[in-house]
């Protein structure tokens, strides 16, 4: 099988949200799209082992926001390769409320969009949140950031519990230079600086392998 196939889909990149008792949570996810429009409802696979998921699943609501291209790349390895469970992600990022008091990123937001889960799927290794939409908002017109964009001109990883993850051949078939072995960053070039440090996990240059 061809995985390289699978980046010819098109995906978006957003932060996904949710608080329960207090306790905030919120990652990257590729997997948030529009299902029906009449009412307005949005699916979206979230992995088991992500604490996000366990948040949503006692709350029973989610706000998503899409990212601008400008989003840095601290701002995606905050959210992205970094536990909920561990950190208050909302602490250093600019955000607001939706009408029911979830959190939502508004740091290089296009848009956000606050939602009551009506159902879920269990796939195995991640769940389906099925959410239908109570508010939506556009915040910039600005481009948004794809997963494309992110993967070939941002040079970001995608962790392993991620649907899209591919797989350590996968990404060495794709380019050539040096991998981060904690969040899968790949620094393409011949040599790795020893000073250098990875910027999505902000890990050191001990930690990436030659590909």
């Amino acid at each position: 099988m061809d995985l390289k196939a699978f980046y010819k889909l098109t995906y978006g990149l957003y932060i996904l949200s949710s608080e329960f008792e207090g306790k905030a949570a919120g990652c990257v996810v590729n997997t948030l799209t529009q299902v029906t429009a009449e009412p307005v409802k949005v699916a979206v696979a979230v992995s088991k082992d992500n604490f996000t998921t366990q948040i949503i699943a006692k709350s029973g609501r989610f706000a998503a926001t899409s990212l601008l291209q400008e989003a840095s790349m601290d701002l995606i390895g905050r959210f992205g390769f970094r536990s909920s469970a561990d950190e208050d992600k909302f602490a250093a990022t600019p955000h607001a409320r939706d009408r029911a008091g979830i959190p939502y990123v508004t740091e290089s937001a296009a848009a956000f969009v606050s939602c009551k889960v009506i159902d879920q799927l269990d796939l195995g290794t991640h769940i389906l949140f099925i959410g239908e939409a109570e508010e939506a908002e556009t915040l910039s017109q600005d481009e948004v950031l794809t997963y494309t964009y992110y993967q070939t001109v941002k040079k970001g990883g995608t962790p392993k519990n991620a649907p899209s993850y591919k797989g350590e051949a996968a990404a060495q078939l794709a380019v050539k230079g040096w991998r981060c072995t904690v969040c899968g960053y790949i620094l393409e070039s011949e040599t790795l600086p020893p000073d250098f440090v990875c910027p999505i996990c902000h890990q050191g240059a001990d930690k990436f392998v030659k590909l």
